[in-house]
């Protein structure tokens, strides 16, 4: 992403990585910046706080990254990306679908189930 003559890069997870997910992902942080040969900034996103609304923690965590300047999670990350309130409107997008949509959905999950095991039942 470039943004004011700056360029951005990130590592999306999921937010409960493993340690051995954190290591990588540090490395890999530090080789897009060494590779780059100039200022960039990078950092490891999470599409949400799953300890919302305390701060994200992970044991994982622990001496391997700088919550300030590695992380961005949630709200700050899709608000970074998207402008002031995407987090917001993203959650009321999602609160929508999900209240207009959710007996459609359950329906076509137990329609693709019911498929599913038929098929194996035939092996």
């Amino acid at each position: 992403m470039l943004r004011d003559g700056k360029e951005y890069y990130f590592e999306i997870k999921t937010v409960k990585p493993n340690i051995d997910v954190f290591t990588k992902s540090k490395t890999k942080l530090l080789e897009w910046v060494a590779r780059k040969r100039k200022p960039v900034k990078v950092f490891l996103a999470f599409p949400y706080n799953p300890y919302a609304p305390e701060p994200y923690t992970r044991f994982t965590v622990q001496n391997m990254m700088d919550y300030q300047n590695d992380f961005l999670i949630g709200e700050e990350y899709w608000d970074f990306l998207g402008g002031e309130n995407t987090y917001k409107d993203l959650l009321s997008v999602f609160d929508f679908v999900g209240k207009n949509y959710k007996d459609k959905i359950i329906k076509k999950i137990k329609e693709v189930a019911e498929i599913k095991v038929k098929e194996t039942k035939n092996l």
